[in-house]
């Protein structure tokens, strides 16, 4: 696989992640210095968006990868997806959205 397509892999890799509430995967995939910026202008770092999504204040049940764009650029690249998620976050119901992630990547010890 080249690079813009493990990006891709890393990407949806990390919505199953969501999906499965799976600690060790999230961890795998997002760096140290991951922030999610939610649709609401709240900023939730790595670790406290991975409790979140353990404890089941957001529920992922499924992901539909629109489009996903990749520019990569030596050891950098940006990925930009949309994907309509199905998930009940902070104790509401059930919802598809529309989401967009904007995610810079830095390539580390040729991964």
């Amino acid at each position: 696989m080249n690079d813009q397509e493990l990006i891709e892999e890393c990407y949806k890799t990390m919505y199953q992640g969501m999906i499965d509430k799976d600690r060790d995967t999230l961890n795998s995939v997002l760096d140290s210095s991951f922030v999610l910026v939610h649709m609401t202008g709240m900023h939730q770092p790595k670790q406290e968006f991975i409790r979140a999504v353990e404890n089941g204040t957001l529920n992922y049940y499924s992901a539909g990868h629109q489009s996903i764009t990749v520019d990569v650029h030596g050891d950098r690249a940006s990925l930009d997806g949309r994907s309509m998620v199905n998930a009940a976050v902070f104790g509401g119901g059930p919802h598809t959205w529309r989401l967009r992630q904007r995610i810079e990547l830095v390539k580390k010890d040729d991964t």
